[in-house]
């Protein structure tokens, strides 16, 4: 078994398992597919530089807040240290944390946009993706252009224990800003987008949009059911669900996700090129 471990150890990884389907999909087919499952339509998570060239219009987008570093205030350490763990995300998604924001346009609409990538530690909203996000919401207000946050997140970062839940109020607060100077929020919900990032920022865009059968919720099932003792309906956290109990405003195809937002950001906007929401 040794060495049939170190000859699988050696094998290219070129392929990926549908965790809906259990197909494999070759990886250049899924990214030709926009990593959509050609097999069962399940949109898989996507790298963000990939989401970026789907979404944007081409060499749009302007990279901002590189260089907000997260530490270790409470020297964590589980079957690994905190700091560890965040080099090993860091090199496995070339990105410096679990969100990258920046300056962008959509069909000649010029957004802020944020991208979580759920691959840097479960998408996890630790102090930085906190400050971020703020980041993006006074970058939203100096220039009056829309905010847009593409979220897919296990929650709060249990290793920076009450400094990570802050953030929920720190960007619910970002949000309520925004709100206040009339700015659009767009809120798109992806595979999974659950915890302390549903529970705050991400269930407060003007509109809020949602990929197909999308995890959506903030605790899992089996606390629900053992904290209410009620059975659950089946479904119950999908975006399919929320949208049929009005959570969520609708449910869009990664393959339209540009020019559905590109007509929304069209009724947005003013005759004198700013953009207003009431």
């Amino acid at each position: 078994m040794g060495w049939f471990a170190k000859v699988k150890s050696g094998i290219p990884d070129v392929a990926k398992k549908c965790p809906q389907c259990d197909e494999a999909i070759f990886n250049k087919d899924l990214d030709k597919q926009l990593y959509i499952c050609p097999h069962c339509d399940k949109h898989l998570a996507i790298p963000t530089i990939r989401r970026i060239e789907t979404l944007c219009d081409q060499d749009s987008f302007e990279e901002f807040g590189r260089g907000i570093l997260p530490s270790d205030p409470l020297s964590f350490t589980d079957s690994k240290t905190y700091t560890d763990r965040l080099e090993s995300a860091q090199q496995k998604t070339q990105s410096e944390e679990a969100i990258s924001t920046g300056v962008a346009s959509i069909q000649n609409h010029a957004v802020v946009l944020g991208i979580f990538d759920f691959e840097f530690m479960g998408g996890s909203m630790g102090s930085v993706v906190g400050e971020k996000i703020f980041r993006a919401a006074q970058k939203s207000l100096e220039l009056h252009i829309p905010l847009i946050i593409f979220s897919a997140s296990g929650g709060a970062r249990m290793q920076e224990g009450i400094l990570s839940l802050m953030q929920m109020v720190k960007t619910g607060q970002s949000i309520a800003i925004l709100s206040k100077a009339h700015i659009p929020f767009i809120s798109v919900l992806c595979d999974p987008t659950t915890g302390g990032v549903t529970a705050s920022f991400a269930m407060l865009g003007d509109v809020i949009l949602a990929e197909p059968r999308a995890l959506i919720g903030f605790a899992g099932p089996r606390v629900i059911e053992q904290t209410i003792h009620e059975t659950l309906p089946e479904g119950f956290q999908t975006s399919e669900f929320l949208l049929d109990k009005g959570i969520i405003d609708r449910i869009v195809h990664r393959t339209q996700m540009r020019e559905t937002l590109g007509k929304i950001l069209s009724f947005f906007k003013e005759e004198d090129g700013s953009y207003y929401v009431g």
